[in-house]
């Protein structure tokens, strides 16, 4: 077992986030000294699998701190004014606009102070953030304030870049400022690094490797659906969340029904457009066609890939999502819009179809080309689980996320990136 490394999210386990649980845990089967922290921590409700409550009981929350915590990191600061002052002045000087952004950084110097305390006894020198959002600040500080609590000692973080969110407020996340100073900032798709490389002078490029999120494809077994009679039944899983298009889907699915197709949609999730994704449902008369599943568990999600023919995600904004790998794993084809880093995951006429996002019309022609055609179905199932086994398989990703966190964390101080010097 290596030395411990902190992994550090905002939320943990979420349920959009069990492709963080999933690398967590096969960074462990690696050898990899893992310890997970929360800043707060996770609803109950959103527990939905035992797999949720096993990282529940072994995550650790900043907040609300214990007592102690508390007074030891109050002890903390009056033994280091200045120091504390500094490392306040250097968050602060990072803030987005607006004083409430100020507010919220003087939050999160308290939190890297909790986090010092928290993490120091189990001696982790590397902090580990997902997302460029809460965790990354509160990663960032620590490095810093760490190495002035133990000067003697190296203290370095990173983060893994997802976007395409983060884009839309590149000031507001100090997506400049975070890449320059980490030692470390991971990129789950080419798309993802070119959009940083536009933010960042070229000294820091090095800094950015590439490395799938990845799927445990024998988990994802397919089944034979060629011999399927009744409706042909579509489905899509994620928050029910305005980006993610659902609109545009049940638009597409009037389209479907008025040629004459016998088509069905499953919902899997939930968000604040439940209420009125079910209000358009009714306004175009799909509603008996329309099934809301709501939010379901690892354990439960599987049997919804089995039970259905094609997956869709018309979303306006994403990653590379997770879901379309699962389902490319379970033998789906996938319909999904043609933005940021899909592309590298889904071939288009191969795999499935990727659509210009927003038109109802290209997504219910690019669904229709697999109602009619089992056979286009099955094959595009077959191709794209290939694609993801070749590319999207978990071990050989956690492998490579593995060996660069092992490197920066051993690497000589002369090499640490801008992220290990303590404040001034």
């Amino acid at each position: 077992m290596t030395e411990p490394i902190a992994y550090l999210v905002s939320r943990y386990p979420y349920i959009s986030h069990t492709f963080i649980q999933r690398e967590v845990e096969e960074l462990r089967r690696q050898g990899l000294g893992l310890r997970t922290v929360a800043i707060r921590p996770t609803d109950p409700s959103a527990i939905l699998s035992e797999a949720d409550r096993e990282a529940q009981r072994t995550t650790a929350t900043v907040l609300p701190p214990s007592a102690s915590a508390l007074w030891r990191g109050a002890l903390d600061v009056v033994r280091h004014p200045s120091s504390f002052a500094a490392l306040v002045r250097f968050s602060l000087s990072r803030a987005g606009p607006g004083a409430r952004a100020k507010v919220w950084q003087c939050f999160y110097c308290a939190e890297a102070a909790l986090l010092w305390r928290l993490l120091e006894p189990d001696g982790v020198h590397h902090v580990h953030a997902h997302f460029a959002n809460v965790g990354c600040d509160v990663a960032r500080l620590w490095a810093r304030w760490a190495n002035v609590m133990a000067p003697g000692e190296r203290h370095t973080w990173s983060f893994t870049m997802h976007g395409s969110s983060e884009y839309s407020n590149v000031r507001g996340h100090d997506l400049v400022g975070k890449t320059s100073d980490a030692d470390l900032v991971v990129c789950i798709s080419e798309f993802t690094r070119t959009q940083l490389l536009k933010l960042v002078p070229g000294d820091s490029w090095g800094r950015l490797p590439v490395v799938h999120c990845g799927i445990d494809t024998a988990c994802f077994v397919p089944v034979d659906r060629r011999h399927r009679t009744g409706p042909v039944e579509l489905l899509t899983v994620g928050r029910l969340d305005p980006v993610k298009g659902i609109p545009i889907l049940l638009h597409a699915l009037r389209l479907l029904l008025d040629q004459g197709r016998d088509v069905r949609l499953r919902l899997v999730g939930s968000g604040p457009e439940r209420d009125a994704l079910g209000r358009i449902a009714e306004r175009l008369a799909v509603a008996d066609r329309v099934r809301f599943v709501g939010s379901v568990g690892q354990d439960e999600i599987r049997r919804h890939y089995d039970e259905v023919d094609v997956f869709c995600l018309p979303s306006f904004e994403e990653g590379i999502p997770v879901v379309l790998m699962e389902a490319m794993a379970s033998g789906l084809p996938v319909v999904t819009s043609r933005i940021a880093g899909i592309p590298e995951l889904v071939e288009h006429g191969r795999s499935g179809a990727l659509v210009t996002p927003g038109r109802a019309d290209l997504l219910a022609e690019a669904i229709d080309a697999y109602v009619t055609s089992p056979e286009a179905r099955h094959a595009a199932g077959q191709a794209g689980r290939r694609r993801v086994q070749q590319d999207f398989e978990l071990a050989p990703c956690a492998a490579q996320l593995r060996e660069l966190l092992l490197d920066v964390t051993t690497r000589p101080a002369a090499a640490a990136g801008p992220g290990a010097t303590p404040p001034a």
